[in-house]
Parts: C-alpha cells; structure tokens; sequence
C-alpha cells in the first residue's frame, strides 16, 4: 500500500509550469527515487510534500492524511523527515547537543533553543541520542563541534538527527551531493542497513546514478514538471527516452 500518495498536484510560478499533473505513490517500506534535469521539478516537488509550498491544485495524503495547508513541523511531526541537500545541522554545538534538539522537538514539539541547557540533563533523551548515534557509527565523535567534521559525517549527523525522530517516511534531497566517492559508498551502506533494520520507506532525489540504481526499487522520472515515466530501475535503465534524455549512454 502507498503510505505517501500525490494525485493531480499543480504549481505555476507565474508563467512558469513547474508541476504540471503530477501523479506519485510511494509504496510503504521501499525506496521511491525521483530523477530529472535541473529544471524538470524535483525540488519543487519535495517542497510541496513537506509544507514548504502550497500546490495549486491536487492533493497529498500521508499515511491517510492530507499535509497540505499545514506547517513543516506539523508534517515532521506527522512522520516524515527530510535530509536536505547542504547538511542542515547546527555547526556551532557539539554532535550530542544537535541529537538532543530533534528528541526534544519530537516530544515537545517546536524546539526553542534556550531549552538546550535543562534537555542536556534528561537521562531518556541521552540514552535515545547515544543510542542513534551508536547506530550511524558516531558515538566516538559525540563531545565534536559539528562544524568540524567532515561532509560524510555531517551528512550521518544529519540523518541520526532525522532517525531519532523515528520517522515513517524519509526524503532525501541529494544525500550524496559533494562527497568524494568513498563517503559515497558509505552513505550508500548506511541507507542500506537503516531501510533493512527498520523497514522505513524511503523517496530520494540523486543525480548519482549509481546511487538511484543502488537504493531505488521504483523511479519516477521527472521532464519540465511532469512525469515522464514510471518504472523499475532495470526497465528505467533499457527505456530510450530516459537513456537519451536523463541518464546517457556512459551512465547505463
């Protein structure tokens, strides 16, 4: 069954069609990627599903409930979490203090950051920390300030920070945007083992195609706002349109 279901969603930005009909189910416990050329609609659209932008028109219904016309952190809330394309962590605190901000932000709701201080002394919340971080292999680094590891780890912080909220439905904006190849692969293990042990659905955006190809067992690809085709990955790799217009010859 579709946990995530978008039906008919519309955006124009002025004279621009930037959706144009766009119809997607992401099917629970898989991992669902959306690829295209810059420009095709990508960004736009995972916008739309987590409350940044309001569609036109269409609908979008999580786990049997519409998301639109509510706030980010509602959605959040709701059970789905986005990895950004820039790692969107607080470089500032240490690796704990920025595990600490999304469990007091699920329980609690928005997190102010003056709360910080009495957060760091709830025994619950820095058990279920460490414990995500033990999962990502990050635990030794938890007393780090963010800002001084490298992409590979502040992208593993931000997707700890986003698992401890025990998501149902993970987006991911280009993960593997600017890692050299080895932090690449890793990541790529890492999405592996987090969709084995914990069955979470998955929707990415990547123009590594080697990562799609690795994760996805459906693709959608997006042209100039609509969809273009719809496919397992071996159909999407053989189909001339793709091959000629998004993936070319060298890639597939």
């Amino acid at each position: 069954m579709a946990i995530l279901s978008v039906k008919g969603v519309n955006k124009r930005f002025g004279g621009l069609q930037a959706l144009g009909d766009v119809n997607l189910d992401v099917v629970e416990n898989t991992c669902h990627a959306i690829i295209g050329p810059n420009g095709a609609g990508k960004s736009t659209l995972l916008n739309v599903l987590v409350g940044k932008l309001i569609p036109d028109s269409g609908s979008v219904v999580f786990d049997g409930q519409s998301v639109l016309g509510r706030q980010p952190h509602e959605i959040n809330q709701m059970g789905i979490s986005r990895v950004f394309q820039t790692p969107e962590i607080f470089a500032d605190l240490t690796v704990m203090e920025n595990m600490l901000i999304p469990c007091f932000a699920k329980r609690d709701g928005a997190f102010r950051m003056h709360a910080i201080e009495s957060v760091r002394h709830e025994k619950d919340m820095i058990e279920k920390a460490e414990s995500m971080l033990a999962e990502v292999n990050m635990l030794d680094k938890r007393e780090m300030t963010a800002s001084s590891m490298s992409r590979g780890d502040k992208r593993r912080l931000e997707m700890a920070m986003c698992l401890v909220q025990e998501p149902r439905l993970l987006l991911l904006d280009e993960p593997t945007a600017g890692m050299a190849r080895a932090d690449t692969e890793n990541t790529i293990e890492l999405l592996k083992t987090i969709r084995k042990e914990r069955g979470l659905t998955m929707a990415i955006i990547e123009h590594d195609m080697n990562v799609v190809f690795s994760l996805a067992d459906r693709i959608t690809v997006l042209a100039q706002g609509m969809p273009l085709v719809e496919d397992t990955p071996d159909n999407i790799k053989g189909h001339p349109k793709v091959r000629e217009a998004y993936l070319g010859e060298a890639q597939v």
